[in-house]
This record gives structure tokens, sequence and C-alpha cells, in this order.
């Protein structure tokens, strides 16, 4: 009597684990939805990788389908007809980067008229709502820039170099404008200097002419990662590292140590991993319990890493999450 007890108490048991076992996998089974993203920034890029391992890390936690894709180079051609392609295929929701509205408007439209739920990421926080998105996640370019403008005038600096790397995104040209109205509101000047990034050699050169030409330059600041890489090798080449007033947009661990290393002031952080993770998240919960965000802009930023804070980033920064 008493063995049979334990074969039933064994029996008992092992059909518990399994319960929870079968519980445990069907709450981990896959959500039936799938979401494009389509920014102007490549996964390859130091920026936007980080935004695409957002958008991975949320697709695996809330266990949908998603899909990344960006044109080869910053064109907005190219981009409008990834959304018309997105559209076409009919996906359940759409996540789109938008620096230029004027290119892209027609295909976010046509996107919301076809009754795809769209949110907006990164740039373009002026301008989504009127086309129809439900919300979007960043940060407001021109205070943003004009914060780092306040900061770099209270530093010290009264003649700024403002290096644009994607001449024609109007994120970038509104990070500029406050940069250059917050320095000129403290006495200060700002020239902005265009470079091409698929030639960073070239880039690194026009940087240099643009300083011998002015000796009275005092401070460069840069609209991302990938512009502060040819700056400072044109201040390093020049022996102007370390005593010229830097500062960047946007994190990276070569920005990072630049920072700590004193070559650097500060970079304005803006963490793009959430402008990939949150708006996959808001999506899932709006097509499963039509939740939806409380306001239309979703702040991420603006941030200001400094040498106090650069190296505790920099680990964070190193696994792509910063």
């Amino acid at each position: 009597m008493r063995k049979m007890t334990r074969i039933v108490l064994f029996g008992l048991l092992v059909m518990g684990v399994l319960a929870l076992s079968l519980g445990s996998v069907a709450a981990q089974e896959q959500r039936p939805y799938r979401i494009v993203v389509v920014t102007h920034g490549q996964a390859s890029d130091p920026f936007w990788s980080v935004v695409a391992n957002g958008v991975n890390d949320a697709a695996r936690d809330m266990r949908v389908t998603v899909e990344y894709q960006a044109p080869g180079t910053f064109d907005m051609v190219a981009m409008a007809q990834l959304i018309d392609a997105a559209v076409a295929s009919n996906p359940d929701a759409l996540v789109v980067s938008l620096p230029d509205a004027d290119a892209l408007g027609p295909s976010i439209e046509a996107a919301v008229a076809a009754g795809i739920p769209v949110m907006t990421i990164n740039s373009g926080s002026d301008v989504a709502q009127s086309l129809g998105a439900m919300a979007h996640v960043g940060q407001t370019e021109y205070e943003a820039g004009y914060g780092a403008g306040q900061r770099m005038a209270a530093a010290g600096a009264t003649n700024a170099l403002c290096v644009n790397q994607e001449v024609g995104n109007a994120a970038l040209d509104l990070r500029c404008q406050g940069f250059t109205d917050a320095m000129g509101e403290a006495g200060g000047v700002v020239n902005v200097l265009a470079v091409e990034l698929s030639d960073p050699t070239g880039a690194q050169s026009r940087i240099a002419a643009a300083l011998a030409a002015d000796p009275a330059i005092d401070a460069v600041f840069t609209l991302g990662p990938t512009g502060a890489a040819p700056a400072l090798a044109a201040l390093e080449a020049e022996g102007l590292l370390g005593t010229m007033k830097v500062a960047t947009f946007d994190l990276s661990p070569e920005v990072l140590q630049a920072i700590v290393d004193g070559n650097m002031l500060f970079a304005v952080d803006q963490q793009q991993y959430l402008q990939g993770y949150l708006p996959i998240v808001y999506l899932t919960l709006y097509l499963e319990n039509l939740n939806t965000p409380g306001q239309f802009l979703i702040p991420t930023g603006p941030g200001f890493v400094t040498q106090d804070t650069a190296a505790t980033v920099i680990e964070y920064s190193a696994r792509g999450t910063r």
C-alpha cells in the first residue's frame, strides 16, 4: 500500500511538472504580429546599430516578428520606396524615421490610410502627428542643439564650426540651428560645414581646411559620431586635440573615450536604444490590447554625457545598448 502511495505521488509530481512546462511553453508562444521598421540609417552604422539592437531585443521580448530595413545610403527616394513596399506587404504595424517630411510624408500617409498603425522615431517630431502617426519616440532636435550651444558657450567657446554629415536631413539642420541660436545669444558665432562621410579622408581634410582658414575658430560641434570621427582625426593631425573645445551628438565607444580622455567636452545623448525598443512594445500592446501612449511625444532625450559620467556609460555602449 505504501509503495502504491509513493507511485501515485510520483505520478502526480510528474504530471504537475509537465503541466507547468506546458503552461510555460504556451506563455512563450510567438504573437501573430509582423512589424516593419524603416529608417534612414543602416544597421552597420554605429548609431543605428544601437537602434537596431533595441528593435531586435524588443522583438524577442514581445515575441513578435520585426523586419529592420534601410536604404544603402542617405537616400530619401530609396527610403520612400522601402516604406511603400512595406505598406504593400500589409504589415500589422510600421515604424519609420522621418528626416524629410516632404519626401516621406506621402508614403506615411498612405500607410495610415491603409489602416496600418504608424509610429515615428528619431526625426520628425514636429511633423509626424500631422501625417497621422500615433506617436513619436525621440528628442526634439532644435531644443537639444540649443542646450548644446548653451553648454559650449558656458565652456568659453566664441567661434564654433558645426559639422553636418547629412545635409538635407531636417533633424540635423534643426540641431545646428539650435546650437547656432544659443551660441549667438551668448555673443558667439557659428559656421556650418557640410562633409560627405562616404569619403572619411576627404571629410577630415575639409574640417582641417576650415580650421586653417579661420584661426579664430575655438570649438567644433558635430552632429553624430560618424561626424565626430573625422573631426577628432583632423584635430589630432593639426595638434589641436585636447586644446580645441569639441562636442558631439550621440554616443559611440570612441566618443565616450574621447570624453574620458578630456579631448571632448560632452556628447548629447538621445538614448537611441529606446527609439528602437519602445515603439515595438507600444505597437504590440496596441495591436493586442488597443493601448495607446498618453502623449504624442515620448522623449528619450536630450541628456548630456560628460567626463563625470562617460566612464560608466562606456560599458553599455560597448555592448550596443547606449
